[in-house]
């Protein structure tokens, strides 16, 4: 029998099968020993889930509309029979009235007080006062005249009870050399009766846009207390007692605290001269 393979051929065929054999197993202890699952057998996972968020642009609806509170109306307890409102002025910075009480007048502008009860605030025909947390309101004496500057005035006729006040003497404003000087009783009387001021003179106001510059006499009774104090039509009365005139708050300070002072001086613009007149309470 023919032999197929030479023995030298068999004996390499064999020693390259062990040797392979022996290659394929130290392959594996390598394998098992130093590499890691991931190196060899797996693929690492690089994949990763987006991150992202979700904006409206455009929202589908829209925000509901916010409602404002109405303001609450104040609710009226009554009027006041004791007082009656003279005059009403209204501006963006201050609300005065003149009120008749115990037949005398007073001018009285927020916060101020009158038998316990306090101005809240004042419309074009009324004035609003509060007394232990209940709300009066007090209508525009409908014998008034009219109305001016946003103000609302009367002329009120003094009751038979008035008639022995007015008979009473006012006092004079005098001459003493080159001092004017006025009796203390004549400002106490203006003080409280704001109307008779009306009747004497008439005052508006001078405005440099929303400035005030102080007030312009547009006349002057003759022989009244007012044209015995030197000033004449035209005048503009700039500032009292130092205090320049430059809002309604300020005049109306110095009109309530008149008849305290124990001096008076103004400075008016007559044409364009600026004069500064001086007096003496007596």
């Amino acid at each position: 029998m023919k032999n197929l393979f030479k023995p030298e051929m068999l004996k390499w065929l064999i020693s390259g099968l062990v040797f392979l054999l022996i290659l394929k197993l130290l392959w594996f202890i390598v394998q098992i020993t130093w590499l890691t699952a991931v190196d060899i057998d797996q693929e690492e996972d690089h994949s990763s889930k987006a991150l992202y968020y979700r904006v409206k642009l455009t929202p589908n609806e829209a925000p509901a509309p916010q409602r404002k509170a109405a303001p609450v109306a104040r609710k009226i307890s009554g009027s006041i029979k004791e007082i009656t409102l003279l005059a009403i002025y209204n501006d963006s910075e201050i609300s005065v009235i003149t009120v008749e009480y115990k037949h005398k007048s007073k001018v009285l502008s927020l916060g101020d007080e009158i038998n316990g009860f306090t101005l809240e605030g004042a419309g074009s025909n009324f004035a609003m006062f509060s007394k232990n947390g209940k709300n009066y309101k007090v209508l525009l004496d409908k014998n008034d005249k009219g109305s001016s500057s946003g103000s609302s005035m009367k002329t009120v006729s003094p009751s038979p009870s008035d008639k022995s006040l007015e008979k009473k003497p006012l006092g004079e404003v005098t001459n003493e050399g080159s001092v004017k000087i006025i009796d203390r009783s004549l400002l106490e009387h203006y003080a409280e009766n704001m109307d008779d001021i009306y009747k004497n003179i008439g005052i508006s106001e001078i405005k440099d846009g929303k400035d005030l510059k102080g007030f312009k006499i547009n006349f002057v009774r003759r022989d009244s207390p007012f044209a015995k104090l030197g000033i004449r039509r035209n005048d503009v009365i700039k500032s009292i007692n130092g205090q320049e005139i430059k809002s309604y708050n300020a005049a109306f300070s110095i009109y309530k605290n008149i008849k305290n002072v124990d001096e008076l001086s103004l400075v008016i613009q007559r044409g364009k001269e600026e004069m500064e007149l001086d007096y003496e309470i007596n």
